[in-house]
Parts: structure tokens; C-alpha cells; sequence
């Protein structure tokens, strides 16, 4: 007979947790990544990006044709990455992808940390490993790490390296031996973090983790001691990473550069200015665990629960200390509070783990609180199908394929909800329920997206992009006479520099370098500077929207060419 060879079950398990969590990331992150329109921070990025392998610097980025150094471009070297393999690009969900597999890295990043941070607990007997699983199915399906992992911006890379850094500066201090390696490479991380949105990750996630975490046992402060000198190799290569590019600017272009620092500090009081209490609904944020992340932090009731699955005043002081580092900042923006989710997905995972083991004799609290999540879930199940056939978009309607299969997912779902999930109060098949409606509604109502976002506009308003598909003006140069937005400079497929005309009644300059197109805010023709007008040809183009609706505004386009003797 042929020798059978047969997988350990161990090692049969960690694969389909694996497949689990990257199925899972897979459609949180990647799939339809094109549907949402390109949003204002996005558009920076990926116009820094396509100048830069359009000739320009990669050191010291531009955007439409001025320095960009407001913010580290580490997310725009990525993208430009993107750009240089594939070739100049409008795909935006391929522009996309370096930010989804950011948000795949936090995720396995989070897997990580909360196997170190659980190792040894008294929960880990039964079923090795499964709390820290469940944590990062938790984070790849929480609403905040989706959005922000499916848009190409600084924030998802910023957060997703530094939580790698703290999982390796976890597994560092840890280590009786070899443990400087990790701390080195911790270190590293940390350093990319500070090169993608400068100091914001190790302001909102590092402190608030490493006092907890240096708070919560005397063991964890003397294994810190003990790896001192890696410790310090790990701070010094942080700041040596980190401060490399910001110093290698302020070499180069200083003035400019201590512009912009002071722009962006004042910006932290005076642009987005929110309560301080602003922050204090972020439970909110994990989307379709909501109400478990909210039961997780009520101290009374979650603490004698998750504190055998979890170190649970470790998570609940990273959590709340970061609440509390990013409510003394004026400036505030729901992004911004991506930090708060790694460990809000911890506490939510001790809990469902709680209600996993303890199958007989809940309290009462725990059968309503797993029931009235249920319950959420079962309206969600029975709501979207019925907002598809109200809506009625086109090809989403009654009727519609998407709809057939919407209806079919969804009911299925709720059916298996009302019949196996709410009777025993089952958490399994809860959070399977809550994976299975998050990929349900990525999957199928996710294309939806575009047509939510054009609801309102205008059929049939001219916009830049039919000005760039225009033969006779691609070999032209493009400049505008006014700011142009970021969002229309990305639209235009080139840089659309500004150009400072002289006064109206200059007499002795000459005209510059034709022809050229010109973009303006207002009439072209009540701008160009008299001298120039018994020599140039001014030809009226078009004009084009700035938005959706006429209300939006519009801008004019003419083309300046030398008059013909």
C-alpha cells in the first residue's frame, strides 16, 4: 500500500485560519476597489505620484507642478510604484491596491500582536490561537479599517506599519534570546510609519499602547529593562528612518519646507476644529459589531468576562488612552480615529470568546446583548434588499440579477440568523453572519457606490475630462490662470500648472512661448495683458463643470496661439 501522509490538524487549522483572514481582507479591501470616485485626499496622492514617474523627483514630490511637502510620500512612492510597472493609469483600482494590501498588513500585523498578547492566558487552553483569529477577522470586516484600507491615502499606511512595529517590539521584548532583531526591525517600521503621515501614528498609537502596556504588569516592564540596548537600537532607528527624508528636504528646499511646517501646525488649530468629546462615539465605527465593541467597554460587565482572553485593561487603556491623546488635538476628522480600532477589535474578539466557551448559564445580560446584536443583524438582512428595490437603480432594481442574488444572499443569511442565531443565542453563528453580510454588501452593493455618489448630477454637463480626450490639444501645453482644484487636475491626466500673467496693462512684456491652453476661472479674454492682444490669436474652446450640478460652477477654456501676419 502507498504510504499515506497525513497533515497534523494543527497545522490543517492555522491554513484555513489563514485562508479565512485573507478571503476576508481579499473582499474588504480589494474587491470593486474601483467603485467609489477618487476623493480630495486621494487625489494629492495620486497626482504627486503620476508627476513622479511623468520625469519628476521622486525625493522632493510636486503637485501640478508645485513642491508637495505637507505631507511624507512614502504612500506616494507607492503608488507611483504602481504607475511605473503598469504604465500611466487611471485605473483607480489599481491606484488602489498599495493602500488594500496596507490595510491586509494591519490586519495580519493585529493577528500577530494578539497572539503575543495572549499567549499564556487561561482561554488559551481550549482552543490555541482562535481569540487573536477572531480579532482580525473583527478588524478585516470593522467599517473604518474598510473605508480607509479601500482609499489611497496616508492614514491606512501610517497605522498599518506602526501596529507592526508594536507586534514586533512585543515579540522583542519577549524573547529571552535574539530578541534585538525584532526590536531592530520594529524599529524599521516604525520608521516607515513616521515616513507616511509623519508623527500622527506614533502620537495616536504607540504612546497609548506602550504605557498600557509597560502599566499592566511589572513582568512586561522588567522584560522592557532587560532589552534596554535593543530598545534604544529600535528608538534610534525609528527616528533615523523616519526623520531621513524631512531632513534630506529641509537640506534642500528649507524655505519652503518651514512654510509648510508652519502651515500644518496651525492647521492642527484652526482647520477641522471638532469638540473634544468628538471622538467618543468610535465604538460606532466597527460597523456590524457596533454593539459588542460597546458591551466590551463597559468595565463592570466586560472585564470579569474577557480578561481570561484577553489582557483586558491593557486593550482598554490603549484604546481609551488613545481617545483621549487624539481629543487634546482641535483638528478632527472621523479617519483619524483608524488608531482606535486595532484595540477596540481586541476587546470585541475577548468577548466574543467569552460568549463561545460559556454555551450554559449566561447571564441575562449576555442573552440579550447577543440577542439584540442578532437582531441588528437580521434587520440589516431584511433592510438592503428592500433600500435596492426602493432605490432602483439601474441594473440594481427589482428584478435585476444583483438584485436576485442580493435578495438570495440576504434572506439566507437572516433565515440562518432567526432559525440557528437568535433561538440559542449562538455568538458562532452571529460572527459568521456578521463576515458573511459585510462581503455580502462589498460583493454585491459595493458597484452601487458610483451611481449613490451621481444621484443628484446633472445629465450631461461637460467636465475636464471631455477637454483631455480633445487630438488637438494633447501636444499643447495646459496652464490655468487660477488655482485649479486638485480633484479637476487629476481629472485633466496632466499637470495644469498656474500661470501668473502680467498686469492687464503691461506694455513691454512679450507674450510667452506658443501656443497653449489656458484655463481660467473667468473670461480669458479680459485677462491677457494688452500688449499681447495685436499679437496673439485668442480662440474661445469650451468651458466645463466643476461638478455634478450647474451650481458647482464652471471654468473657461481658449487657446493662445501667435497671430497670423
Amino acid at each position: 500500500m502507498r504510504e499515506q501522509h497525513v497533515q497534523p490538524a494543527g497545522a490543517t487549522r492555522r491554513w484555513r485560519r489563514l485562508a479565512a483572514v485573507l478571503g476576508m481582507c481579499g473582499v474588504s479591501f480589494f474587491l470593486h476597489g474601483g467603485a467609489p470616485g477618487v476623493s480630495l485626499m486621494e487625489s494629492r496622492n495620486f497626482v504627486a505620484a503620476r508627476e513622479m514617474v511623468a520625469g519628476g523627483s521622486w525625493l522632493i514630490p510636486t503637485m501640478n507642478g508645485e513642491l508637495r511637502l505637507a505631507k511624507p510620500p512614502l504612500p506616494t512612492w507607492a503608488v507611483a510604484g504602481v504607475q511605473a510597472l503598469t504604465g500611466p493609469t487611471d485605473n483607480l483600482g489599481l491606484l488602489r491596491l498599495p493602500a488594500a494590501l496596507a490595510a491586509t498588513l494591519l490586519v495580519l500585523f493585529l493577528w500577530g500582536l494578539a497572539r503575543e498578547l495572549t499567549c499564556g492566558l487561561p482561554g488559551e487552553e481550549h482552543q490555541p490561537g482562535r481569540t487573536a483569529w477572531v480579532g482580525a477577522l473583527v478588524a478585516a470586516s470593522s467599517l473604518l479599517v474598510i473605508t480607509t484600507g479601500r482609499e489611497g491615502q496616508w492614514d491606512i499606511f501610517a497605522n498599518s506599519l506602526m501596529l507592526g512595529g508594536l507586534w514586533l517590539l512585543v515579540r522583542g521584548w519577549r524573547r529571552a534570546e535574539n530578541g534585538t532583531g525584532w526590536l531592530a526591525a520594529a524599529g524599521v517600521l516604525g520608521g516607515l510609519s513616521i515616513l507616511s503621515k509623519g508623527p500622527v501614528a506614533l502620537f495616536a498609537m504607540l504612546v497609548p499602547f506602550v504605557v498600557s502596556y509597560l502599566v499592566y504588569s511589572p513582568v512586561h516592564r522588567q522584560q522592557a529593562r532587560a532589552r534596554w540596548r535593543g530598545t534604544v537600537l529600535a528608538a534610534g532607528l525609528m527616528l533615523g528612518v523616519g526623520l531621513s527624508w524631512p531632513l534630506y528636504i529641509w537640506q534642500h528646499v528649507a524655505p519652503t519646507a518651514r512654510a509648510v511646517a508652519r502651515t500644518e501646525i496651525n492647521s492642527w488649530g484652526e482647520r477641522h476644529v471638532q469638540p473634544a468629546w468628538f471622538y467618543w462615539p468610535f465604538a460606532a465605527f466597527t460597523g456590524v459589531w457596533a454593539l459588542v465593541a460597546i458591551a466590551s467597554l463597559v468595565w463592570p460587565y466586560a472585564r470579569p468576562r474577557i480578561q481570561r482572553y484577553m489582557p483586558y485593561l491593557l486593550a482598554l487603556g490603549w484604546v481609551l488612552g488613545g481617545v483621549v491623546l487624539l481629543s487634546l488635538v482641535p483638528e478632527k476628522k472621523e479617519r483619524y480615529m483608524l488608531p482606535l480600532m486595532p484595540p477596540l477589535a481586541l476587546l470585541v474578539a475577548g468577548l466574543l470568546r467569552y460568549w463561545e466557551e460559556r454555551t450554559v448559564q449566561r447571564s441575562r445580560a449576555d442573552q440579550w446583548l447577543i440577542r439584540g446584536w442578532g437582531s441588528l443583524l437580521l434587520l440589516v438582512c431584511v433592510a438592503l434588499p428592500v433600500a435596492m428595490g426602493v432605490v432602483g437603480f439601474p441594473g440594481f432594481g427589482v428584478g435585476s440579477v444583483r438584485f436576485v442574488l442580493a435578495v438570495v444572499v440576504f434572506a439566507g443569511v437572516g433565515w440562518w440568523i432567526l432559525r440557528r442565531g437568535l433561538p440559542a443565542a449562538n455568538p458562532v453563528v452571529l460572527t459568521t453572519a456578521s463576515l458573511l453580510v459585510v462581503g455580502g454588501v462589498l460583493t454585491l452593493l459595493m458597484p452601487i457606490y458610483p451611481l449613490w455618489e451621481r444621484r443628484k448630477d446633472t445629465v450631461g454637463l461637460p467636465h475636464i475630462t471631455d477637454i483631455r480626450t480633445r487630438p488637438n490639444l494633447r501636444g499643447l501645453t495646459w496652464r490655468s490662470l487660477d488655482t485649479l482644484h486638485v480633484k479637476q487636475v487629476w481629472s485633466a491626466g496632466r499637470a495644469v500648472p498656474i500661470w501668473h500673467l502680467p498686469d492687464t496693462s503691461a506694455t513691454a512684456v512679450a507674450p510667452p512661448q506658443l501656443p497653449v491652453v489656458v484655463f481660467s476661472a473667468s473670461p480669458v479674454a479680459a485677462r491677457i495683458p494688452r500688449a499681447w492682444r495685436q499679437r496673439i490669436q485668442l480662440s474661445q474652446l469650451d468651458s466645463f463643470y466643476l461638478g455634478g450640478k450647474p451650481e458647482n460652477g464652471y471654468w473657461y477654456v481658449a487657446t493662445l496661439s501667435q497671430r497670423m501676419k
